[in-house]
């Protein structure tokens, strides 16, 4: 395996640890039982990679490499002992969720792009990559899944973190350091617009959620 092979095997390996810590950390505030967390954690962590590779056509790489199986279950125990009582709001999974966005977003990209996919085709698998694992763990928890949350931007900062990584691969310009920053970017702007409530314009633009309740409720 050549640096660049290890370098994003790293990087999907701790993209799919911090998906699985949000996944357990959900797990604890719904009050499932430690069977559950586990497969929360890897349902959050795996899913988008799953997704990814079924698209591109290629075998999972998480039922090829066994070592994909061993961050859901770190994750799984470290919730366990560490954050179970620290921690059962939102804040910390919504921490760990922007990390795992970050990453994913990245290597789903370059995945596409060493598969011979367009750029256009690259990013959207990115995107994919990266909310996919979220989207399964929320649904599966029965929450409103993030993507979906019109008081929250979640989707977008993965489609510009792609839109960066493709430049940067066009140009020879994707290094370890250039992707570290194009992932602190995404980040950043995932945490940002969750603590400032930035979001995108909604479906129509005479909605908006305010109004929907109070219809609801006559």
């Amino acid at each position: 395996m050549d640096t660049a092979a290890q370098i994003a095997l790293i990087l999907d390996l701790l993209g799919v640890f911090f998906f699985a810590v949000s996944g357990s950390l959900l797990a604890v505030r719904k009050g499932f039982d430690l069977v559950g967390s586990l497969l929360l954690a890897s349902l959050a962590g795996l899913g988008g990679g799953v997704a990814r590779d079924v698209i591109i056509d290629t075998p999972p790489a998480a039922f090829n490499d066994p070592t994909y199986l061993l961050p859901p279950l770190l994750a799984t125990v470290l919730v366990y002992f560490v954050f179970s009582r620290v921690e059962r709001g939102r804040r910390v999974l919504v921490i760990f969720d922007a990390a795992g966005l970050a990453l994913f977003c990245i290597t789903g990209t370059l995945k596409a792009l060493t598969f011979g996919l367009n750029p256009v085709a690259a990013v959207l698998l990115g995107v994919t990559t990266a909310v996919g694992g979220g989207l399964l763990r929320d649904v599966v928890a029965n929450e409103v899944p993030q993507l979906f949350d019109p008081r929250d931007i979640y989707a977008l900062p993965a489609m510009l973190g792609g839109v960066v990584v493709t430049v940067l691969v066009a140009h020879g310009w994707f290094n370890l350091l250039s992707g570290t920053a194009a992932a602190s970017m995404v980040f950043s702007l995932r945490v940002l617009a969750w603590r400032y409530g930035w979001h995108a314009p909604l479906a129509a633009r005479a909605w908006t959620p305010r109004r929907a309740r109070k219809r609801k409720s006559a």
